[in-house]
């Protein structure tokens, strides 16, 4: 952890700027959720920035897929989000101010002169640092519609410190950094400059990023102090590793956050605390509510490591979740999941079927058996219960049921229990078989619950499609 602490004398202003050029992933939803939680427990205002500048990869479907995805996972952005493509004009201003101010310059070299440098450096082992010949002006005047980049005249003497509230003090020799171009020859802005005019102008007090960004600070201080702007409190989160320590791809679940929500089932709020535990904790707390984590986040309790990301974690602490959740509002996500379901009935059954399941989809296959249609479809081991003794068994607790008055889960379960004393067997011995005929499975909710659920008429005709004649 950062031995430095972070105490805001003024508001607190965060931001998320994503790139458009694809969904919405687990790291970029972390550093939203850091963001947000930092804004929130501070008081202050959390602002998402669309960083579309890259015009031939950045998509709407992306734009679409990110802003549904931080609404899904309930992190909120205060005002309008801001389009950075749109504020070209200003990034531009601010390159020619700078021109203006002696802080930056017109660069003419050509690419060749520019290959001969990376060949010298690659020769001599060394990484590239352009060495501009026109940093100093010392190279005449160039010709009318010579094509130029602007550069930033950076520092060359001494060295930068940043005292992270992650990473704690890091500094770099201001030798090891070059003149960044600001703007492109076709007079286009480039990134480095659009995020430090964008930070800005839109009041951003502290940037809380993945450390892969930590470099970019380096170069990006200067613009803040050739245009004499505050500078913003920096805080770099390590990245996200697979469960094997590998750096996070597809193979360990770094898929569109959307794939979480439709294809894995997992719920927004199970989501959310699984990536606050990655690089931050509070104590041994495992399932932490949104309220708790707005009270008890701060940046000095993110690690410097970097975090694992475990699916089969995820997923158990979704079912902790699914465990806790709302009957009806589960009944609602597991709907679209189960053809022909009843939002009422998967409601009244969801008690039974949530004890064990770990996202919706086992929610949704363990209701199939409420909707499926007669003669039941068999799993070759339930297929195994229904057969010889089995059946017979199921036939008598046919009449034993078809006498009851009620159809209470008491009544059902005394009811079984006198057909298993009568013919001698234990009580799992008749439960199962009826399970089989019931479900068409070998598992499900307790037999009792699934009488109860399907009804007296439909469990009748269930099991004496499969009781012996």
């Amino acid at each position: 952890m950062s031995a430095t602490s972070d105490t805001p004398t003024t508001p607190v202003v965060t931001r998320f700027a994503p790139s458009p050029t694809g969904f919405l992933h687990i790291g970029g939803a972390r550093t939203a959720l850091f963001n947000w939680l930092y804004a929130k427990a501070q008081g202050g205002t959390f602002l998402l920035r669309i960083e579309d500048t890259d015009r031939a990869r950045s998509t709407e479907a992306a734009i679409d897929a990110i802003l549904a995805g931080l609404r899904w996972l309930g992190l909120d952005w205060d005002g309008d989000e801001v389009f950075q493509f749109a504020r070209a004009d200003r990034h531009a201003a601010i390159a020619h101010e700078l021109i203006a101010r002696g802080h930056a310059y017109r660069c003419y070299m050509t690419q060749e002169e520019i290959a001969a440098q990376r060949e010298a450096a690659q020769a001599a082992k060394q990484p590239l640092r352009i060495r501009s010949p026109w940093r100093d002006g010392d190279c005449g005047e160039a010709a009318p519609g010579t094509p130029y980049v602007v550069r930033l005249r950076a520092p060359r003497e001494g060295a930068t410190t940043i005292d992270d509230r992650v990473q704690g003090s890091v500094t770099v020799q201001n030798a090891e950094l070059d003149d960044l171009v600001l703007l492109r020859s076709d007079g286009t802005p480039t990134y480095m400059l659009a995020v430090v005019v964008d930070d800005h102008d839109m009041g951003v007090t502290h940037v809380i990023r993945g450390d892969d960004h930590l470099n970019n600070a380096f170069r990006q201080l200067p613009i803040y102090r050739a245009m004499g702007w505050p500078e913003p409190v920096y805080a770099h989160i390590p990245l996200i590793h697979g469960s094997d320590g590998a750096k996070l791809s597809k193979r360990h679940g770094a898929v569109g956050i959307e794939a979480y929500r439709d294809e894995l089932g997992i719920l927004p709020e199970a989501l959310d605390n699984y990536l606050l535990r990655l690089g931050w904790g509070h104590g041994d707390e495992e399932k932490i509510s949104r309220a708790q984590a707005v009270e008890w986040f701060d940046l000095a309790a993110v690690g410097k490591s970097p975090s694992r990301f475990d699916l089969k974690k995820l997923e158990n602490l979704n079912g902790k979740y699914i465990r806790d959740a709302d009957d009806a509002r589960l009944a609602e996500l597991v709907a679209p999941r189960v053809p022909g379901s009843d939002v009422a009935l998967l409601t009244k059954a969801m008690p039974a079927l949530k004890a064990r399941a770990a996202n919706l989809n086992e929610l949704a296959d363990g209701a199939g058996f409420l909707f499926a249609a007669r003669p039941l479809p068999m799993e070759d081991a339930a297929a195994a219960l229904v057969a010889a003794d089995g059946a017979t068994l199921l036939a008598h607790a046919h009449a034993a049921l078809d006498a009851l008055d009620g159809w209470d889960t008491e009544q059902l379960e005394a009811a079984v229990r006198r057909v298993a004393e009568e013919a001698g067997v234990k009580l799992g011995q008749v439960a199962q078989p009826l399970r089989a005929a019931l479900t068409g499975r070998k598992t499900s909710p307790g037999i009792f619950d699934v009488l109860a659920l399907l009804g007296r008429e439909e469990s009748l005709a269930r099991i004496a499609d499969r009781a012996a004649a």
